[in-house]
């Protein structure tokens, strides 16, 4: 999502955005939320279709979130809406910051799709180098410091305790993972990606035990929280969220901080890392093993992975995109990140 501090000012536009009829979503909004809404509402798509597609509307008094899955090509389980909305709805009253649910609404009639609504969080997402070079080098450590706070703070929570406990399956869930993606890949696999099946075969050889078992985010990053005036106000994007290994958050986090370094024409670049003078991925999962008391040895499987289901990620992005499925910009250049990410993947697991 983007910077939400300028969202909203030219008070959107009444025309349907893609993937988004007002008048219906008005009338179910009446019906199942009465008084939520109080005028005609206007719309603005601010998320460019990579993920879920991200709505801003609003009635000339409140604002609030919409999210959808993409238009086309949905692979199976990967833009699950009531999964997203269950989990922040479980974690409104932790140490976890997520935006205050409303509606999940699960009929393809209303919109044609599933979708929810959310409250809209004040803040600021972080998602280009413009807006993080705005900040101080000590702001961008805090920063980065809190966001794994926040990690810690969800790992530790007791799935069970807050109604999670049936929210996904522990056991095997490594060897599930690495099946899933694959499939995902398989499902979006038209041409010839050189080390994939390399890096998959390497995977599924040293899959390592998992220690305890936690709520996983999926797909935990800076440009998925809203930063506030006192720090991360919010987390977003919970579709990928499950019960699971927590370091497989972290592996992700480490590619996704250092891992597209150096890569020309990257449109994924956030404006994070050690080249944006943030600090190195050593430091963030130092700050976080202080925090839960992990043992982080045995990491290089995990950030393997997470180079592995960036790719397969980015390779369905690239499907979209050449089938004229996706909203926005910056997808020309997606397909082209893959081969690279590929390469990191095994040489990282060549380094273990």
């Amino acid at each position: 999502m983007t910077d939400r501090n300028s969202i909203g000012e030219r008070g959107g536009s009444r025309e349907n955005p893609p993937g988004l009829e007002l008048d219906s979503l008005r009338r179910h909004l009446d019906t199942e939320v009465p008084g939520l809404v109080r005028g005609p509402l206007w719309g603005e798509l601010i998320e460019g279709g990579r993920s879920n597609l991200t709505y801003l509307v609003g009635d000339g008094v409140g604002r609030w979130v919409v999210r959808r899955p993409p238009l086309g090509h949905v692979l199976a389980t990967a833009h699950d809406m009531s999964r997203e909305y269950r989990v922040m709805t479980a974690l409104a009253d932790t140490g976890v910051p997520v935006p205050a649910t409303y509606l999940l609404c699960e009929d393809e009639e209303v919109i044609g799709a599933p979708f929810y609504v959310m409250e809209f969080v004040e803040g600021t997402v972080y998602r280009a180098p413009e807006q993080t070079g705005a900040l101080s080098i000590a702001g961008r450590e805090d920063l980065s410091l809190k966001l794994m706070d926040v990690l810690a703070n969800l790992h530790a929570i007791d799935p069970a305790t807050v109604g999670l406990g049936d929210f996904g399956r522990p056991d095997g869930f490594l060897h599930r993972q690495l099946r899933r993606w694959s499939k995902q890949l398989a499902a979006s696999h038209t041409r010839e990606i050189s080390g994939i099946t390399e890096l998959h075969e390497r995977l599924v050889a040293r899959v390592p035990e998992t220690r305890r078992a936690a709520i996983v985010h999926g797909d935990y990053r800076l440009d998925n929280v809203v930063v506030g005036a006192e720090g991360i106000s919010a987390v977003l994007d919970w579709e990928m969220a499950t019960l699971g290994d927590p370091l497989t958050d972290l592996g992700l986090l480490v590619v996704y901080w250092e891992g597209f370094d150096g890569i020309e024409h990257n449109p994924i670049a956030k404006g994070i890392g050690p080249e944006y003078d943030f600090p190195p991925a050593r430091e963030l999962l130092r700050r976080y093993s202080l925090s839960s008391g992990t043992d982080l040895s045995e990491l290089d499987w995990y950030v393997a992975f997470g180079f592995f289901k960036i790719a397969v990620i980015l390779e369905g992005i690239h499907y979209r995109f050449t089938h004229g499925q996706t909203v926005g910009e910056g997808f020309e250049h997606v397909g082209a990140l893959v081969e690279p990410l590929v390469t990191q993947g095994l040489a990282t697991l060549k380094e273990a």
